[in-house]
């Protein structure tokens, strides 16, 4: 397993990885391979390559700073209801009439519904009554289209904006990793590939001797045959045995009956 360091973090190893294939298929080093004499092929390169990626990615530095950095940051959070008004507040004088226009005629059509009401109430037979009780109809008619007409403004800005804000850091942040990507490629994994392809392979490790136990020494006990009766002589040495004589044997004297 091959150790990183803080310079490369673990999520971007696969990054790595594939500028390292894009680097050993590049034109320059496919044809240094293809030159005669002796070098290391492309397995050989990738795998020497892929145990020190913290140092050869140590080239492309700043530019994966600036890559982490918009990552680490996240997308802008989205403005609220107020803070969306306070910052329309120095956009112009359509946001501040979109915002003081419901106010004012909400305001005033409330004050002359009051008064025409009362008017109205006092001296029915007046005119101006009337008239009063209709302005102030009318005032708050006002109010509510413009309430609702910036209501709608407010939305679609914040919406507009939002979409804009987010498009905006996902593009940087997709061409910071593309100056990366580009960065390790060109300036990090291929002048380290050049100069290190004529280098040794690393020698692989001898392997360890074992000699596996045998089984214990067995000799069989000696053994020797007694001697002639089971007796051995005082030098160590069986005597021969005697040899064998079998019985002396003489038939019996045969005489035929006496004759009568």
């Amino acid at each position: 397993m091959v150790n990183t360091t803080p310079h490369l973090l673990a999520e971007d190893r696969p990054d790595f990885d594939r500028a390292l294939d894009e680097a050993l298929r590049d034109a320059r080093l496919t044809e240094a391979l293809r030159a005669p004499g002796p070098h290391l092929n492309a397995a050989q390169l990738r795998t020497k390559a892929a145990s020190l990626a913290d140092t050869i990615a140590a080239a492309a530095e700043p530019e994966y700073q600036r890559y982490t950095a918009l990552r680490d940051a996240g997308p802008p959070a989205p403005l609220g209801l107020t803070d969306r008004l306070r910052s329309e507040e120095g956009a112009g004088l359509l946001p501040v009439l979109t915002v003081l226009t419901p106010i004012l005629a909400g305001s005033g059509g409330v004050l002359l519904l009051l008064i025409g009401y009362a008017v109205r109430g006092a001296a029915p037979e007046l005119p101006l009554a009337h008239a009063v009780v209709t302005a102030g109809w009318i005032s708050l008619a006002v109010g509510g289209a413009a309430l609702l007409v910036g209501i709608v403004g407010l939305l679609l800005t914040a919406l507009r904006d939002g979409a804009a804000g987010t498009g905006g850091q996902e593009g940087d942040l997709a061409e910071a990793h593309r100056l990366w990507q580009i960065a390790l490629r060109e300036r990090a994994l291929l002048p380290w590939l050049l100069a290190n392809l004529h280098t040794e392979p690393a020698p692989l490790p001898a392997p360890r001797a074992t000699t596996r136990p045998g089984p214990p020494g067995y000799s069989s006990p000696g053994f020797t045959s007694p001697g002639t009766e089971g007796v051995t002589g005082a030098d160590g040495h069986t005597p021969r045995p005697a040899e064998f004589t079998g019985p002396g044997y003489t038939s019996p004297d045969f005489t035929g009956p006496d004759e009568v």
